[in-house]
């Protein structure tokens, strides 16, 4: 069980540093983008380095997550959540900066899916801080 746990341990790592390789790269990536494109179209360009940037966000919460389980040794479901959200988010400001109208039940399953994580997150707090309570008493 030792040597399973550091196996799962490392590899954990191998993970985590090639999810902050690729947000790094992608960051970089993005602004380079944003850059060379930027005199010509500055509003896609900024389109586009604003969904690098919440991508790289969403990279970063789950290298958060993954840092959360090794310290914990267990599943942390608060930072999944937030990656959720995030990603909705994304998802979201995409549809609104389309050249296209954006289709009334794709916005509204959206907004939906917002409410959901939104409400998701407050459960999930609730329920790790009386789960941390519990186990202090």
């Amino acid at each position: 069980i030792w040597v399973l746990e550091h196996a799962q341990d490392v590899v954990t790592v191998l993970i985590g540093v090639v999810l902050i390789t690729l947000a790094a790269a992608l960051l970089v990536y993005g602004i380079v983008e944003f850059a060379s494109h930027a005199a010509t179209n500055i509003s896609e360009a900024a389109k586009t380095l604003l969904d690098q940037a919440l991508f790289v966000l969403i990279l970063i919460e789950i290298v958060h997550t993954v840092v959360l389980s090794l310290q914990a040794h267990r599943l942390i479901a608060q930072p999944f959540v937030v990656v959720g959200l995030v990603a909705v988010i994304r998802r979201i400001l995409l549809v609104l900066s389309s050249t296209k109208p954006p289709q009334p039940s794709e916005l509204g399953l959206l907004i939906g899916m917002v409410a959901v994580f939104v409400a998701g997150l407050i459960a999930v707090s609730r329920f790790e801080r009386r789960a941390d309570e519990h186990d202090q008493i």
